[in-house]
């Protein structure tokens, strides 16, 4: 009878542990599936943008595409796989993106665009429908692509205790995410620019609080990435910014009428005015001083 118990028990624990042994799960998002979902589609030829400042912007993540793994823990009966993001973290990161942009002199509106308008393969005619709704020129299309990998190291061996899963972080769990920006202009179907941010996040966790810490390297993952996107989103700008300079041949850029972009002929006048009263005011100093 003991020994058929121990037989049992063993069962039970080779069970657990080729359950928690080796998994990979993911989310993710791609800005290619949602612009160009069929393959047979005839092929968009993008044009010149005629972009007219200040620019009215919108952003916007595009939708998600099918989890990839998941399964359920053997010690918590809870099941394993990747959440995504929630629609209340990406706005977060759409306001953290158009803060970044109204940083800008050329950029004008801006408007965070709730993931339930962008439809799955919606394409550049999705696009329209956002440019007719929002009333936006451009628009900031936001992708992410997150895997998580959990393998078993020699601490695993103390589960055969089973106190050892409760206390010892056998599993080591590493979370790597990427967040894509990449900028299109509507009408012209031309790609502006792109920023890319990337994290690895390496964690461990006992095979009992393994969903737990999941999410949580989960969220540290996404929000480690944002901030190196954000780094290079403004280097982006920069370097569009002096693109749009030096080669007009490739875009076209149209002011508003009453824009200045905070430079231009009004800023000089301000200048020479403010120079002129200086001059003014030192020159009857110096009279009343003789």
């Amino acid at each position: 009878m003991n020994k058929l118990r121990v037989l049992s028990l063993s069962c039970l624990l080779l069970l657990g542990l080729g359950g928690c042994a080796s998994q990979q799960i993911g989310s993710k998002s791609s800005v290619v599936e949602y612009l160009y979902p069929k393959e047979d589609a005839p092929v968009i030829q993008p044009s010149i943008p005629v972009l007219k400042l200040p620019i009215k912007l919108g952003v916007a993540f595009v939708p998600e595409q099918a989890s990839l793994g998941g399964g359920t823990n053997f010690w918590t009966g809870r099941s394993i796989g990747s959440e995504g993001l929630t629609e209340a973290k990406k706005m977060d990161i759409l306001e953290k993106i158009a803060s970044h942009f109204k940083a800008q002199k050329f950029i004008g509106e801006i408007q965070t665009i709730p993931s339930a308008y962008l439809t799955p393969g919606g394409s550049f005619t999705n696009l329209d429908q956002i440019k007719t709704m929002y009333g936006v020129d451009v628009i900031a299309l936001v992708s992410y692509d997150q895997v998580q990998f959990t393998d078993e190291g020699m601490l695993s061996l103390s589960y055969w205790t089973i106190v050892g899963a409760y206390l010892i972080s056998g599993q080591k769990n590493d979370t790597n995410t990427l967040i894509d920006t990449v900028v299109y202009d509507i009408e012209s179907r031309k790609m502006l620019f792109r920023a890319p941010g990337t994290s690895i996040v390496k964690g461990r966790s006992t095979p009992v609080n393994l969903t737990e810490e999941l999410r949580d390297d989960s969220v540290k993952g996404f929000e480690l990435s944002t901030n190196e996107m954000i780094k290079n989103l403004d280097m982006q700008l920069a370097a569009f910014r002096e693109k749009a300079k030096q080669r007009p041949e490739e875009i076209k850029v149209v002011r508003s009428s009453g824009y200045s972009g905070g430079g231009g002929a009004m800023e000089w006048v301000l200048i020479l005015l403010l120079g002129s009263l200086l001059f003014t005011r030192r020159r009857n100093k110096s009279i009343v001083g003789k």
